[in-house]
């Protein structure tokens, strides 16, 4: 159990899972840019020591791994499993009653605790401009907090434990924020903090907001878990660090009194200012938004402070691991929250919002004379319907049916949809609806289509291995690209605009269907084909097709099919066209700086901190 980030810092490089860069780093990319090469060699958590203008040291890759992240939070993972079940499934506490006792002791003693008197972590007042200044990414606004805890009350309710404690980036200087006085905070109307903040705009009064940075680790990690209706993010915070979260106020702010760092301020009423661009987690940049504006109260720090932060990019990233540890923890929390679901997987590779793969049951079978889906298109809905589900754009829905299926087997489960899809049948639309505010491939922000692929029943096709030889040698399209079995890629003209898209993938289907040996299914074995700017790229690894084709499509705008028609305004197609081309509307992706990769290669070179990362030794 720690009592602080210090303490686990100790605890992880005593057991070979962190080490300490004693040079000083730039947090001018730099210290991002050694961040993702550590993490993509399955590295230990680094702790910067000397950080170029800050006199505080910074921490990062603490959750790189699952193996990592279950060793900071081996003392409580038990208790918290067995609380998250309960929470989801009541029932238990009947079937085992003393186990049931025992759990509901151990998160009564995760209540949050009210401290008297003086706080640690206000003994050092200080500036923004003190904290390390961190920016990821060369067209980054500014500098970002990336694992801030943001907290705030209701207005309506206040106190701890009607509180909402989200993780919601802040930018802490660019742009036009008057430094030490204004930082931007980018968050989502439907989060809790936005619920928050709309009481306030009501009232015509300023919502106070603390931001929390340190800590023990399970503060952090409360601040982005899914959690059960009713369970507050303190009291969970409390469970999984195995000590109360302990607060108090100063001039009516809550402050933290485990925390290494503590910002306070106000966002008033229909103040913003520019906020971004940033580096995100679908691997492109968000660009700027007016987002609001939080006026700075004071700010502080505890002797010795660490600033804990992450990078944020095209997946897979630290984030990465985070979703596997909250999925770790939750368990079985969907199949309770959608009746008749029996997973759900939100893709990582495809930067999780714009896919999700999911089984469910199909009970009304029997009483068809065909297999085809039905309830699966009831559980569909509910999935789109559901948190941040709902900011999916592409569903694919199946039901086990004789043979076990699995999501994260992404290569296995696409094609076991494809060898049974009716593309006659299946693809059902949802248009002009939300979807992910930074993904920009929809038609403005926060704007765009969804569209569910429902299959189940028996085996339709075999699916292609290679390439079909129908697909070669059309013109102005090349380099054809086997991709996985039932999909291929190929290259077409640069995209102008959608007028000009649609002739061009009009002319592409009169020449499939004039070389296929049957005009009515011309490639039977190829149901969907991709179109893009670099087959070699999207055709290279599993992960390239993922993250182009789901991140650059918009499903209302850029799904197409040979042969396709509408009936009884049902779209249908015989092969179906997917455009992932870049679009002229869409953000730039995330490219590091060549410069500064080479200049950090000092961090690895032998004698150098590094060193045994470069050698792939493992921690």
């Amino acid at each position: 159990m720690y009592r602080n980030l210090e303490d686990c810092i100790i605890d992880l490089e005593k057991n070979g899972h962190l080490i300490r860069i004693q040079e000083e780093v730039d947090p001018y990319l730099e210290m991002a840019a050694i961040h993702m090469k550590v993490y993509a060699a399955g590295g230990p958590a680094l702790l910067f020591e000397h950080v170029k203008g800050s006199k505080f040291r910074a921490v990062s890759n603490l959750f790189g791994t699952l193996e990592r992240s279950k060793f900071i939070f081996r003392d409580t993972w038990e208790d918290v499993q067995s609380v998250m079940a309960l929470r989801n499934d009541p029932m238990k506490a009947f079937k085992n009653p003393i186990k049931s006792i025992k759990t509901g002791l151990a998160a009564g003693k995760a209540l949050p605790l009210k401290m008297s008197g003086s706080l640690a972590v206000t003994v050092q007042e200080i500036n923004i401009a003190d904290l390390p200044l961190i920016q990821h990414w060369p067209m980054d606004g500014g500098a970002f907090i990336t694992l801030p805890q943001v907290y705030t009350e209701d207005l309506d309710k206040p106190g701890i434990m009607n509180s909402n404690l989200g993780m919601y980036r802040v930018q802490l200087n660019g742009n036009q924020y008057e430094m030490n006085q204004e930082i931007g905070v980018h968050y989502q109307i439907h989060r809790g903090i936005g619920i928050h903040q709309d009481k306030a705009n009501k009232r015509g009064v300023p919502l106070k907001v603390s931001i929390f940075i340190g800590g023990p680790p399970a503060h952090t990690l409360s601040a982005v878990m899914p959690l059960p209706e009713g369970m507050s993010e303190m009291t969970f915070a409390g469970l999984l660090a195995g000590r109360r979260f302990r607060y108090g106020y100063i001039d009516g702010f809550c402050i933290s009194n485990d925390a290494d760092f503590v910002i306070t301020g106000e966002i008033h009423p229909s103040e913003t200012k520019p906020e971004g661009p940033f580096g995100d987690h679908l691997g492109y940049y968000s660009l700027t938004h007016p987002f609001p504006l939080m006026k700075v109260h004071k700010v502080y720090a505890k002797p010795n402070a660490i600033w804990p932060f992450t990078v944020v990019g095209r997946p897979p990233q630290e984030d990465t691991s985070f979703g596997e540890l909250i999925h770790k923890l939750t368990g079985d929390a969907i199949k309770q929250e959608i009746p008749g679901v029996k997973e759900v997987h939100a893709v990582d590779a495809a930067g999780v919002h714009p896919l999700l793969f999911a089984i469910g049951s199909e009970r009304y079978t029997p009483y068809q004379p065909v297999k085809q889906p039905t309830e699966l298109l009831t559980i569909a809905n509910r999935i789109l319907g559901t948190g941040q589900l709902s900011l999916a754009k592409f569903l694919f829905i199946t039901a086990e049916d004789n043979q076990p299926v699995d999501t994260h087997h992404e290569v296995n489960f696409l094609t076991y949809i494809l060898e049974r899809i009716d593309l006659h049948r299946d693809i059902h639309f949802q248009t002009n609806t939300t979807i992910d505010t930074l993904d920009y491939s929809g038609t403005g922000l926060n704007s765009g289509s969804k569209v569910v692929f429902a299959a189940y029943g028996d085996k339709l096709r075999d699916l292609c291995q290679e390439v079909p030889g129908e697909l070669n040698d059309i013109q102005g399209f090349d380099n054809v690209r086997w991709v996985m079995p039932g999909v291929v890629a190929m290259q077409g003209p640069k995209f102008t605009d959608y007028a000009t898209a649609q002739l061009e993938i009009q002319a592409l289907c009169e020449a499939i269907k004039a070389k296929g040996p049957i005009p009515s299914c011309p490639i039977p074995s190829c149901p969907m084909i991709i179109l893009c700017d670099d087959s070699s790229f999207m055709s290279a690894t599993v992960n390239n097709f993922l993250w182009a084709t789901f991140t650059r499509s918009n499903p209302s705008h850029d799904i197409y099919g040979v042969n396709s028609y509408y009936e009884n305004k049902h779209w249908a197609c015989d092969n179906l066209i997917i455009d992932a081309r870049i679009k002229p509307h869409q953000a730039p992706p995330l490219i590091p700086d060549p410069t500064v990769e080479k200049n950090i290669e000092r961090f690895f070179v032998k004698g150098a901190s590094l060193e045994n990362v470069s050698k792939g030794r493992s921690f």
